[in-house]
């Protein structure tokens, strides 16, 4: 699969655009991915209401699919009437380093693509 731009879903067919993603390791040395949305685009086609939940990612790059189930997903509210839409956070648990290299293949990737950089809290 070379040059293939990478993506994420939730849906196929609509690619969303992650606005920041953050790295942590528990206390117990399980690697914690957050991955924040500022908006989906399945949400505001309604299609998270037509198709299944969002309860699986496809994470696409050149070296292929990358399925992954969240742990959680969390919609934050807020706005005059606390019906805006703020955010959509994502959080995904690795276990094996072999996971956890492959998805920081691909995140590095991502970034690459889409201007975003690396930095520390």
């Amino acid at each position: 699969m070379a040059s293939t731009i990478p993506s994420i879903q939730f849906f196929t067919g609509i690619s969303e655009e992650l606005s920041n993603v953050s790295l942590r390791r528990n206390s117990s040395g399980k690697r914690i991915v957050l991955m924040m949305f500022n908006r989906l685009k399945a949400i505001e086609g309604l299609n998270s209401f037509t198709k299944q939940s969002l309860n699986s990612m496809l994470l696409t790059d050149e070296e292929g699919n990358i399925n992954v189930t969240p742990s959680s997903v969390k919609f934050i509210f807020g706005g005059a009437e606390g019906d805006e839409l703020q955010r959509v956070e994502c959080k995904i648990e690795i276990e094996r380093d072999d996971h956890w290299e492959r998805f920081m293949r691909f995140m590095h990737r991502y970034a690459e693509a889409n201007g975003m950089a690396y930095g520390e809290s």
